[in-house]
Formats: C-alpha cells, structure tokens, sequence
C-alpha cells in the first residue's frame, strides 16, 4: 500500500484527507485547528493510518506562505515526511479537473489524487546557509529593482526638464555629467551662464 495524507493548509485550521492506496479513500475528511492539541490528535490518526497499510503515510500540503508553517514545524518535530506543493502545481492540476467547486475537503482530496499522478520528492531541509542565500538574493533582486526604477524616473525627468541633454553626454551617470546637472539644473540655467 502506499498511503497519503492530503492536507488543505488555511489560517488556524486545515481540512484532513487520507487515501490507504490510489483509489481507495479512507473516512471522511475532517479539520484540525494549528494548536498542539489537535496537532497531537493529527498525529495519532497517522500512526492509525501507518498501523493499517504497514507504513507511515506521506503528507501532501500546498504552501501557503505562512500558514502552513506551525503545521509543517509540528511534523518536523515528530519525524513525518511530507511534500510541500508550490500553489501552481495544484491550481494546474484543479484547473484541468472538471468539477469546479471548491471546498477545503474536496481541495485535500484532490491533494491526495495528485500525489498518484505525479512523481513528487518528500520536502528537504535547507541549511541555514542556503537559506540566507535565498534572502540575501531576493533583497538584490529588490534594490536592483528599485535602481532601474529610480534610473526610468531620471530619464523622465530629464526629457521634460532638459530634453537635448540626453545628446551631449554619452553617459548620463558619469560624474561629470551629474556635476553638471547638479551645477545647471535646467537648460536656461546653462543659456544664461554664457
């Protein structure tokens, strides 16, 4: 057997599915409040899962940006193996289904019919330093972002304020140039020097 827990991540809650085997759905779904309590009670029912198919289901959720974090740390703490969907993966998959309704429990039944169809890996942890990568990374992309912008907003200005000053100078960023501008900030500031 090979035995799956669909969960449907959502603020405080999440909706619980499980499949002993690809077609073969066992019970009804239910919700598990994100407090220790019924985290502990999640837990339990995969020991009950793992006691009926002979092996410790695997765990399918969506990543949620931060709402499923208290759910995916309490399953690190207990050892539970578990995939984490980039939202695309499963909106791809919803799309091409054809009922359209959306619920939290058909949402983690589809979950559990998802992980028959596809080949995923069980979610790795990333060291520290990877992860400071990452965000290090993410903030370069944002300040080099915001440099372009500031870039598109100075032509702009410059073609209302000084519209032939784009042709005297082959780089408008070089020192001389923005000394100069600083020096004549318009083009009647520079007619009036002489």
């Amino acid at each position: 057997m090979n035995p799956v827990v669909g969960l449907d991540v959502a603020k405080g809650e999440s909706q619980v599915q499980a499949f002993l085997d690809k077609s073969k759905p066992f019970g009804k779904s239910f919700s598990v409040k994100h407090t220790r309590e019924e985290l502990n009670q999640f837990i339990r029912f995969l020991k009950e899962v793992e006691e009926m198919t002979g092996q410790m289901p695997m765990v399918i959720l969506e990543s949620t940006g931060h709402y499923h974090t208290p759910v995916v740390q309490f399953m690190e703490e207990h050892d539970v193996s578990y995939i984490l969907l980039n939202p695309i993966i499963s909106y791809q998959a919803k799309k091409s289904s054809l009922r359209k309704v959306k619920t939290d429990a058909i949402d983690a039944f589809q979950l559990c019919v998802l992980y028959y169809k596809e080949e995923f890996e069980p979610h790795k942890n990333r060291g520290l330093q990877l992860l400071d990568l990452r965000n290090l990374s993410r903030q370069q992309e944002i300040v080099t972002n915001m440099y372009v912008e500031a870039k598109l907003q100075f032509h702009t200005i410059l073609d209302q304020v000084f519209p032939e000053y784009r042709k005297v100078f082959g780089d408008l960023y070089s020192k001389v140039s923005l000394l100069m501008l600083e020096e004549f900030p318009t083009s009647e500031a520079v007619l009036s020097a002489g």
